[in-house]
């Protein structure tokens, strides 16, 4: 009994400290990125109860859940917290406080985008305003 708590220690302090650095390197744990990852969990679990429950996913041939579509997901938000890292450190680097905030802001308009598109896969009812809001962010962004 007493190995498994020296592993449990063990395997708890190295998650701990990987995760610190991880947030630190991030910018720290504030309220930008703490909204951020809860958005991009909501996004994902969302995408998987389309897919998993409703058989509507627009990601998989035959709109079922797949694990491969589920791993590509899973990439993008990996890489979503590697471009705030890279504006991070391109603030520190600029002496500005700007860009990380920026670009977190950007990825919670394009993550609330998402979960809304993912209500209306699920059949709830979306408000029109809310559509024509999500339309004019869509072109918006690909203009730029």
């Amino acid at each position: 009994m007493e190995r498994i708590n020296v592993a449990k220690t063990g395997v708890l302090s190295v998650a701990g400290t990987v995760g610190s650095f991880a947030v630190h390197q991030l910018g720290g744990w504030d309220m930008a990125l703490n909204t951020l990852i809860i958005f991009m969990s909501v996004d994902y679990i969302t995408g998987l109860v389309v897919a998993g429950v409703f058989n509507n996913s627009t990601k998989t041939e035959f709109g079922a859940l797949e694990s491969g579509a589920g791993f590509r997901g899973l990439c993008k938000k990996g890489m979503i917290l590697a471009i705030v890292l890279m504006a991070y450190r391109l603030d520190m680097v600029m002496g500005s406080e700007f860009i990380r905030d920026a670009v977190i802001i950007a990825y919670i308009i394009n993550e609330s985008i998402s979960i809304i598109e993912n209500a209306g896969l699920m059949g709830l009812p979306v408000p029109s305003a809310l559509k024509k809001a999500i339309e004019v962010l869509k072109s918006k962004s690909e203009e730029e």
